[in-house]
């Protein structure tokens, strides 16, 4: 039995959820209103106990196992919801070899260690004379000494070598400083000097509250640079850090938004005067991994940036192009030709540019509720983006035109959703004076080519999975002679798209953009309510970009927790010869389809059984809606399923009539 089915089999998910949820039993299941979302008026988070699993069917629209519903509730990752939960189920995760248990020492002593440095620094900004100029500069600040203590601010002595001498005192190596980046080598290799030097020290946090790093920041006007941060170590990625962030998570998730600044200053400050849903990214841009973690606790993301920042279209446009990282849900909408899916996104990304001048201590300072209207008022940051294109070009030129058009259409074009792709493309065309269809034309150019499977993308490893058991499903409604009886894709089909991919990572791409083709969002993380695939998946996104994806890299992403999990997932398709890459995508849509078809079944058995156990007219309304919903998307689903069954049986046709007529000639 693997950790996470152990697990599962010591502990209740209805135990888990309650800690935190207030449930009602109702029937065989337990109910209640969504931790992730407000403003509800219907109980619709459901917790079933017979599969252990929960959904909302509510505005998330989103469920899974005990692990996704830790993982959401904390913005933990998979393997952060595993060791929590280990831990309240008594497994013990593996058994420590040598090197790891050595690993686990050095980190556990590399966390000692920068907690003791963190009270070091803070004891001498608080309590000695060296640290009088910082005090008065924090007081100038109008830090309170709350604020001083909670973010633990401290003062590193104007000294070469003051922390280094401190902590060899005290049992530590200098290669324990140097791997906690306290202090740096001399250009001889010969233990170093103090990394920090006459600044104000600033601990660095992750989501538990530990210390992993610092930043510090000048005091004297010759100092450069004016921050200066831990370098990469064992602890502390700058790329994966929001700093603030564990104090913010709380604030964060009873919101729904939170609020990016710029440096750790505009964090501490705006956290003192009730901003406290404020972080700071860590480097000049938002990066992937920090968007993935704020997307697990937030609804609607805003950057509160100064007006230089918010000038810069390279960032702006990056900014617009990551869009396609947040997490997406799909919705039935009704058009011209009937209900038809759309992706939509879970976040949004906005841009709240500050007043010239003014950074946002100057804005806070005038009020929490002034500061409160800059965050609401905030833009989409493609519609900021729009604005700040515009105003660059002479629309009174056809340079001016050329130029908004070429900035523009190839953002539109990574737009999924159709309808507001074109609505867009109207505004824009209204706006600049030109032809609706001209612009139109220009988007549709590119925007349908599928994107080209080079030979470098093809995988180090070949073969496919072979296709799962397949016991009979039956939607509601259809009898075992229904043609649209379908194969129940469970979490077997969740293991087997994954499979799939890692055969060829290229058919990923290929795979969802014929879906996409089709009207039908491509795979994303919500289709898999497993949490061990969810996250298996998560690294399968980021792998498949690679220019040469290679298995042994996959391996080392997921790291030893994942990795058996993997090697079974290779092991499904290592046998088997490898099969050409447009069967891989076409066999990875067909299952992409299947395992959405089941899960819509699933949802409208258990609407179903909810409307039996309640008495409520207006829950009973609601549920109702919501199986009509479904009906309707699986209805699409099943269309789409047609056409590409009809347009993967014409191409095997045109091939078996293609080969004599060459042959002849």
């Amino acid at each position: 039995m693997s950790a996470t089915d152990e697990i599962k089999a010591r502990l209740d998910i209805v135990d888990v959820v309650a800690e935190t949820v207030t449930l009602k039993k109702t029937g065989r299941n337990y109910i209640g209103f969504c931790p992730f979302h407000s403003n509800t008026k219907t109980p619709a988070f459901v917790v079933f106990p017979e599969t252990q699993t929960w959904r909302c069917f509510g505005a998330c629209a989103d469920g899974g196992d005990l692990f996704s519903f830790v993982m959401k509730r904390e913005g933990y990752d998979f393997k952060e919801a595993l060791r929590l939960l280990a831990q309240k189920a008594g497994v013990q995760l593996e058994e420590p070899t040598p090197e790891t248990a050595q690993q686990d020492e050095q980190r556990h002593k590399l966390l000692e260690l920068q907690a003791a440095a963190a009270t070091y620094f803070h004891n001498l900004l608080t309590t000695s004379p060296a640290g009088a100029e910082t005090r008065a500069y924090l007081a100038e600040r109008e830090l309170t000494p709350e604020t001083i203590a909670t973010f633990q601010l401290g003062y590193a002595l104007d000294e070469w070598e003051a922390l280094k001498n401190h902590f060899l005192e005290r049992g530590y190596s200098p290669d324990d400083l140097l791997a906690a980046g306290l202090i740096v080598e001399r250009d001889d290799g010969s233990p170093g000097y103090d990394r920090f030097r006459h600044r104000l020290i600033i601990p660095i946090r992750d989501l538990r509250g530990r210390v992993i790093g610092f930043g510090a920041r000048a005091l004297a006007e010759d100092q450069v640079p004016k921050y200066l941060n831990s370098p990469q170590t064992a602890l502390f990625d700058k790329s994966a850090t929001l700093y603030g962030l564990d104090l913010a998570r709380k604030s964060i998730r009873e919101s729904g938004q939170v609020v990016i600044v710029e440096g750790y200053m505009d964090v501490i400050q705006a956290h003192q005067r009730g901003g406290a849903n404020v972080v700071a990214q860590m480097g000049t841009a938002l990066t992937e991994l920090q968007l993935q973690r704020i997307a697990k606790l937030a609804n609607k993301i805003v950057l509160a940036l100064d007006s230089d920042t918010a000038g810069n279209a390279a960032t702006i446009r990056s900014l617009s192009l990551a869009r396609q990282l947040l997490p997406k849900t799909t919705r039935a909408m009704p058009t011209s030709r009937g209900i038809e899916l759309e992706a939509h996104l879970i976040q949004e990304i906005y841009i709240a540019p500050l007043p010239e001048g003014k950074d946002p201590d100057d804005v806070l300072k005038e009020g929490l509720d002034v500061w409160q209207q800059l965050i609401d008022h905030a833009k989409p940051t493609l519609d900021f983006y729009e604005d700040l294109i515009l105003s660059q070009a002479d629309l009174a030129t056809p340079q001016g035109k050329s130029f908004a058009v070429r900035e523009l259409i190839p953002i539109y074009r990574e737009i999924k959703d159709s309808i507001e792709r074109e609505a867009r493309v109207q505004r824009l065309a209204r706006k600049i004076g030109l032809d609706e269809r001209t612009l139109m034309a220009e988007l549709k150019s590119k925007e349908y080519q599928p994107r080209p499977v080079r030979q470098k993308h093809r995988a180090a490893v070949s073969g496919s999975p072979p296709p799962p058991p397949e016991p009979d499903l039956l939607l509601p409604g259809e009898s075992s002679s229904s043609p649209k009886a379908a194969a129940r894709p469970d979490a077997t089909l969740e293991r087997h798209c994954l499979a799939l991919i890692i055969t060829n990572p290229a058919a990923l791409a290929v795979a969802n953009d014929r879906l996409e083709k089709e009207g039908v969002p491509g795979l994303n993380i919500n289709d898999f309510k497993q949490g061990d695939n969810r996250e298996i998946f998560r690294w399968l996104n980021i792998w498949t970009a690679a220019e040469t994806p290679k298995l042994e890299n996959l391996m080392e992403m997921v790291g030893e927790l994942l990795n058996g999990q993997l090697a079974g997932l290779a092991s499904q398709w290592h046998r088997r010869p490898a099969p050409p890459a447009e069967d891989v995508s076409r066999d990875l849509s067909g299952a992409i389809l299947r395992l959405r078809l089941q899960s819509i079944a699933d949802q409208i058995n258990e609407l179903t059984s909810l409307q039996h156990n309640t008495f409520d007219s207006q829950d009973n309304r609601y549920y109702t809606e919501r199986v009509e919903q479904y009906r309707q998307e699986r209805k699409k689903l099943e269309y789409t399923q047609d056409a590409l069954s009809l347009i993967g049986r014409r191409r095997q046709e045109a091939n078996q009539f293609s080969e004599p007529i060459l042959g002849k000639t």
